[in-house]
């Protein structure tokens, strides 16, 4: 019999925890081995703990969830992080990619795509959506310079906006380039986008 896997929860609101719990618990048969209600909180259990996977809210008060994030990358690596937020805006994503999450979800999700998150997490695989390829197996197609470039930008939280003044060209220009590249990439979403720049190299993490 494999090892139940052992999670903790960092969510303030306590009906939201204990709805979390239950479905881990019983779609997972993990064990919930702490739970927590603000930043510092989390980090101290999962530092005391050691958890496979910490289920982080990025509203928490005291230290939020980024903070979070950017401590147990340097403190414990091993713990793997899912994201949960009411946020779905783009800059969310990509600062918590980029700060070490695994998968981020949001709260406006169905229940099975959280535990599907967490599943995928835990075996190893890059979470939400299929796995990523990797940098040198970009479809076989290279990207140009100039998608290098809108990638870098996307991943960073640019805006089709944004790109487009930075490199002078037309937000539809850069929208079409950025559409391509995914393309090319075999990438679907936001999340994709940014776990692939940093895989390449392209973005770095935060500090």
């Amino acid at each position: 019999m494999e090892p139940r896997a052992r999670i903790v929860l960092a969510e303030d609101h306590r009906l939201v925890r204990e709805a979390l719990r239950h479905l881990l618990e019983r779609e997972l048969g993990a064990d919930i081995v702490g739970e927590a209600a603000d930043g510092a909180e989390a980090i101290a259990l999962a530092l005391r703990l050691s958890p496979d996977v910490l289920v982080l809210d990025l509203m928490l008060p005291g230290l939020g969830g980024l903070d979070v994030l950017q401590r147990l990358r340097k403190e414990r690596a091993a713990t793997r992080v899912v994201v949960v937020s009411v946020h779905d805006d783009q800059w969310f994503v990509v600062r918590a990619m980029r700060a070490g999450a695994s998968a981020f979800v949001t709260k406006g999700a169905r229940a099975a795509e959280l535990v599907q998150a967490v599943r995928d997490v835990l075996a190893g695989t890059p979470a939400p959506g299929p796995a990523v390829p990797a940098p040198a197996e970009a479809g076989g197609e290279a990207l140009t310079p100039r998608e290098r470039e809108v990638l870098r930008l996307v991943a960073e939280g640019h805006t089709a906006r944004q790109v487009a003044r930075e490199l002078g060209i037309s937000p539809r220009t850069a929208e079409a380039h950025r559409a391509n590249l995914m393309r090319k990439l075999g990438l679907r979403g936001q999340t994709e986008l940014v776990r692939y720049a940093l895989a390449a190299g392209i973005v770095t993490a935060a500090r």
